[in-house]
């Protein structure tokens, strides 16, 4: 033994680092802090840099870093900075795993879901990327198609596209489990294509009325100020809301129009309740939780309203 240089036994080893004499044992025998002499009698002995080898051996296995990658750091073959991103890396895609199952396990114990149900989400939930766009294209695709040269298609596709995030909060997985379960519902995607085959003819050729182009908006612009007023949708101060309207709509039509004012508000009014799907507000409520867009304003009370004041209208004549 050299008289300059302090060895200790795996003894010594234990009580200074806390570890076991097993778990020193261990990485002993497994090449990764070993002896640097042995006594006659057999018993290992460590040099003075044993104790900071087993340190960071502790540091690194507590932070999941697998055996031979620990081996590789402590003989100095591969870089600490590299393996730490390397399992970093790893570990990011453990969590995003973890969140997908903690996003799913959520929605099965609020829905009460089956378990047919619950794998349905849970396939949703691991969908790769490109595996997500295929159904965003696809469920865009049934929704407008025929619509690609109207004016208003890009923004609108747009507007309705997800885009999960690549590290997403578990409240954006769990909406985008349920969006996507929206996008593959066909009744979903039938009644949308033809809300979105009316609106694109409810397109006015200009807005020389004063009103947006599109219909909905329209409805917008005007019912929503009478709401918030408080005007009854029977009342007579609703008239000007419902005659700007009708004249729009009217417009929009052109020569199609019902010469029958009465007529002309009673297929508007229908019109409006078939765009009043409760599926579409919340499909537009999930989109904005995936997305982070701020949430969406209903559309839904000003066509009831509108509806309701142009059937009170021709009741009234």
């Amino acid at each position: 033994m050299n008289g300059e240089t302090t060895l200790h036994s795996i003894g010594d080893l234990a009580r200074r680092t806390g570890l076991t004499v097993k778990a020193i044992r261990f990485y002993s025998d497994t090449g990764i802090v070993p002896p640097t002499e042995r006594t006659a009698a057999g018993y290992r002995l460590y040099g003075s840099d044993a104790s900071a080898r087993l340190e960071l051996v502790r540091t690194l296995r507590e932070l999941g870093i697998g055996l031979d990658a620990v081996r590789q750091v402590v003989a100095q073959e591969a870089s600490l900075a590299r393996v730490a991103a390397t399992h970093a890396e790893a570990l990011d895609v453990q969590i995003r795993i973890l969140r997908q199952r903690r996003a799913v396990l959520t929605a099965v114990a609020r829905r009460g879901s089956t378990p047919q149900e619950m794998d349905a989400m849970h396939r949703l939930a691991g969908l790769s990327e490109a595996e997500r766009q295929h159904l965003v294209d696809d469920f865009l695709g049934s929704v407008f198609g025929g619509l690609r040269r109207h004016p208003a298609f890009a923004a609108v596709t747009c507007s309705l596209t997800p885009l999960l995030p690549d590290d997403p909060e578990p409240a954006q997985i769990e909406a985008w489990v349920e969006l996507a379960e929206l996008m593959r519902d066909a009744d979903f995607r039938t009644t949308l294509h033809g809300v979105a085959r009316d609106l694109a003819a409810d397109w006015a050729p200009d807005d020389s009325l004063g009103l947006p182009r599109l219909l909905a908006e329209a409805v917008r612009a005007q019912a929503t100020p009478a709401l918030a007023e408080g005007i009854a949708p029977d009342a007579p101060e609703a008239a000007p809301v419902i005659t700007a309207l009708a004249a729009h709509y009217a417009h929009i039509l052109g020569g199609a129009a019902p010469q029958n004012p009465d007529d002309l508000r009673l297929r508007l009014a229908d019109r409006l309740d078939q765009m009043n799907d409760p599926r579409r507000d919340h499909y537009l409520s999930l989109l904005a939780i995936v997305n982070d867009w701020p949430a969406p304003e209903s559309l839904a009370p000003a066509l009831s309203w509108t509806a309701t004041a142009l059937r009170a209208q021709v009741a009234r004549r």
